[in-house]
């Protein structure tokens, strides 16, 4: 874990504290966004990358941002965003989010029927989705896992039972 501690001189600001997980993601998907490898990204390449981590900006905040992070473009010059500034910046956006708004968000995006439980179907769906091969038992076994009602789906409070499981350990 990284504690409140400056990333290097050019950071103006402390980072608040990240875990492995979230510097791995954030590094990688900088990574992702400086396709030509010159260590740093512009504007417009920081709101797409910002939007793909979940945070619904807007130019003008994504503006703030680096102008609050980075005053002047001192670090990469104005308009650009060097790794240890866009760490600055998404400490503070991390750090911002609701836990239970995310759960809710994670929900939604299994119950893409609305039903307000997640089944068999939404199951097969996801795991398409994410190139698993997994047969019917192995997705009935993970619905029963956590089923504490027994009805044969997952409802949103027994997903955020699981996900403060996977939090916890």
């Amino acid at each position: 874990m990284l504690s409140s501690s400056k990333l290097g001189q050019n950071s103006r600001r402390t980072v608040r504290e990240l875990n492995d997980d979230q510097m791995q993601e954030l590094r990688e998907a900088y990574d992702l966004f400086d396709s030509d490898k010159t260590g740093s990204i512009d504007l417009h390449e920081l709101k797409v990358l910002m939007r793909a981590l979940g945070f619904d900006v807007k130019k003008k905040e994504v503006v703030k941002l680096v102008h609050d992070a980075d005053p002047g473009g001192k670090t990469t010059g104005e308009g650009m965003v060097d790794f240890n500034v866009f760490l600055d910046i998404m400490s503070d956006k991390y750090s911002e989010r609701d836990p239970t708004e995310e759960v809710k968000k994670a929900f939604a995006l299994f119950d893409d029927d609305k039903s307000g439980k997640i089944g068999m179907r939404n199951m097969r769906r996801i795991a398409r989705e994410l190139g698993e091969n997994l047969s019917e038992e192995e997705l009935q076994a993970m619905i029963d896992e956590f089923d504490r009602d027994q009805d044969g789906e997952i409802n949103e409070e027994e997903f955020t039972y699981i996900m403060s499981q996977s939090t916890n350990d």
